[in-house]
């Protein structure tokens, strides 16, 4: 006999958790944004430590993040609405009360949604590269944004990044540090040594190096001292790896 809940398994690595009893699933879709601030006392029904995960892709990272720590609440999104799709699923199966998504830009969520100092930590896990020259301005981790998630995290906030294309880490190694105490993690995660996302388990699979690092907000930097920072340093205008086209595709 086939199993009840069988277990859901990307190129061979489990998905966190498993589909409860349908009287138990929740809605995890944020279908509307308001016209300013979220209210994440409103959102989740109370008062807990906020975790932002953008370019959440398929929630794998959200999605076991909310089943470990029951105690914080989590809101994903991404520029795709069928990767929502798939994560707002998963999560209602998993009857997951403390987890919401939403089609929507990181930046765009950081910079009009989010209350200023309300987010224990935010999440940036292989934001795309853009390989084409007419793209490079779509790339997310930029000064201003960087400005943007300063602002959003409370006081030692934690920021959290990785990616696999060398020449966005490069980037990335110059310019986090001025918004965060900032330092880079060697080996995989404690608590997903095969991947916390799809495209992680993908690279790791095929033996590519992931570059990851995360920092905590640099509390003596004030707002404005951010914003002006951010104006003075260098967009990601980096030359990315294009052999890394075919792995973006196959994530």
């Amino acid at each position: 006999m086939p199993e009840p809940n069988p277990i859901e398994r990307e190129f061979g690595v489990p998905f966190p958790g498993t589909a409860v009893d349908p009287s138990k699933w929740t809605q995890t879709a944020l279908k509307a944004m308001p016209d300013g601030h979220l209210d994440w006392r409103e959102l989740f029904g109370r008062e807990g430590r906020i975790v932002l995960d953008v370019g959440c892709g398929n929630g794998r990272y959200l999605i076991g993040s909310a089943l470990a720590r029951p105690d914080h609440d989590h809101l994903g999104t991404d520029i795709l609405p069928v990767v929502i799709r798939y994560a707002r699923k998963r999560g209602n199966q998993r009857g997951l009360p403390n987890l919401k998504f939403a089609v929507l830009g990181g930046r765009e969520l950081l910079e009009r949604h989010v209350p200023p100092h309300s987010v224990a930590e935010i999440h940036c896990y292989h934001p795309q590269p853009y390989y084409d020259p007419a793209k490079v301005h779509l790339r997310l981790i930029t000064p201003t944004f960087l400005a943007s998630a300063h602002r959003a995290l409370a006081p030692g906030g934690l920021f959290v990044v990785q990616t696999d294309n060398p020449g966005y880490w490069k980037y990335i190694r110059a310019v986090v540090p001025v918004f965060f105490d900032f330092h880079e993690l060697p080996g995989r995660w404690p608590d997903a040594p095969r991947g916390r996302t799809r495209r992680e388990i993908i690279a790791t699979q095929k033996k590519l190096p992931v570059f990851r690092g995360e920092g905590r907000a640099n509390a003596a930097l004030s707002e404005a001292d951010a914003v002006a920072l951010a104006e003075a340093l260098p967009p990601p205008t980096f030359d990315a790896d294009r052999r890394l086209r075919d792995l973006d595709r196959l994530a």
